[in-house]
């Protein structure tokens, strides 16, 4: 997989994770309309194939430069989240948060769009979600901890935002190898 642009070739950009500045990153997405279509499946099939080769636990479709309502939540231990809850890789499509707890937790999180940056975050401890499914199936849920920490963060990228605009401070961002030396 190609990481970087390569704008002489279109089938690269599709599969190249797009990095903090481009102008996707920016953009409010649009809702899905036809969640059955071949575009749509193929975009959630592409993108499961890219989170899963980048080694994230989560990628939002803007990420890929498609702006849509879209992303995956597929947490896993590894090397950058060794303490991460196993879950199914899943798609999540318009989704929205209905409610969410007063209580905050402040937590690192890193981003396939910026590399080597990690900040720590204030996120919902619990959130409750509607979401429709790969399948154009609709779900309610509610997520705690890491797999709420995941929603919000991918939620963000849909609405044109990444982790650092949640930050409370700079003080808070810190480079991944100073945060591995210190925190891993």
């Amino acid at each position: 997989m190609n990481k970087t642009t390569d704008t002489n070739n279109k089938d690269k950009l599709n599969y190249a994770i797009a990095q903090l500045g481009h102008s996707v990153l920016r953009l409010r997405a649009t809702e899905v309309d036809n969640i059955l279509s071949p575009e749509c499946q193929q975009l959630i099939e592409q993108m499961l194939l890219v989170v899963s080769e980048a080694g994230g636990v989560g990628i939002a479709a803007p990420q890929i430069h498609h702006s849509k309502r879209i992303f995956i939540m597929c947490s896993k231990p590894n090397a950058r989240y060794p303490d991460a809850p196993l879950m199914t890789p899943t798609a999540i499509i318009n989704p929205e948060i209905i409610h969410c707890s007063v209580d905050k937790e402040k937590d690192w999180e890193g981003c396939l769009s910026v590399p080597s940056m990690r900040g720590l975050v204030p996120r919902y401890k619990q959130i409750s979600v509607r979401y429709f499914d790969q399948q154009a199936n609709e779900h309610r849920a509610e997520f705690t901890g890491f797999i709420a920490r995941i929603f919000q963060h991918e939620l963000d990228h849909l609405n044109g935002l990444t982790f650092i605009d949640q930050l409370e401070s700079s003080k808070d961002l810190i480079s991944e190898q100073e945060w591995y030396r210190q925190y891993a």
